[in-house]
């Protein structure tokens, strides 16, 4: 009876602990030497997936997309200006709560090798995870975007801006 008492608690334990929700690791604050993401950039190609699936989750209401990037990089910041309509601004090494109305996700952002990486992740869990990188000697501004459910991925496109 002790034993099996134990594999109950044991089991409970288990299942509690596959209950957490994810917490998010900060990023470095630091920028790699000689990597600037500044600069004004246009989409090549069309604009990319979108899936009904991923709208419907409440950490898609922080995706923001665009024809035409302007990006500003600061020694403490990234400000993404899309299309001239929306600016999303970026501390590096951020870690805090966002809110939309009445949506609210945990965000964190900053440095992870030569490129820039924003993290936010809704109270259902949903992530949204962007990277983005400098290709072809900086003439190139790759942005890559992951939304993940749970295991299921809900997003998964590549977006390539040329310098303008």
């Amino acid at each position: 009876m002790l034993r099996a008492g134990f594999v109950l608690a044991l089991l409970l334990v288990c299942v509690a602990a596959c209950a957490t929700r994810e917490v998010l690791i900060p990023k470095s604050p630091i920028p790699p030497a000689g990597i600037d993401l500044s600069g004004q950039w246009l989409l090549r190609g069309a604009e990319g997936e979108s899936r009904r699936a991923a709208r419907e989750t409440l950490v898609y209401a922080f995706f923001e997309t665009g024809r035409s990037l302007k990006v500003t990089q600061t020694p403490s910041g990234l400000f993404i200006s899309f299309d001239r309509s929306v600016v999303e601004e970026y501390r590096f090494g951020e870690q805090r709560e966002i809110s939309i109305g009445e949506i609210k996700a945990d965000r964190v952002s900053g440095w992870d090798r030569n490129g820039y990486v924003i993290e936010t992740l809704d109270a259902d869990g949903a992530k949204l995870v962007e990277r983005w990188g400098l290709d072809a000697d900086g003439r190139v501004l790759r942005r890559r975007v992951r939304l993940t459910d749970g295991s299921k991925v809900e997003l998964d496109l590549e977006q390539v801006f040329d310098r303008v």
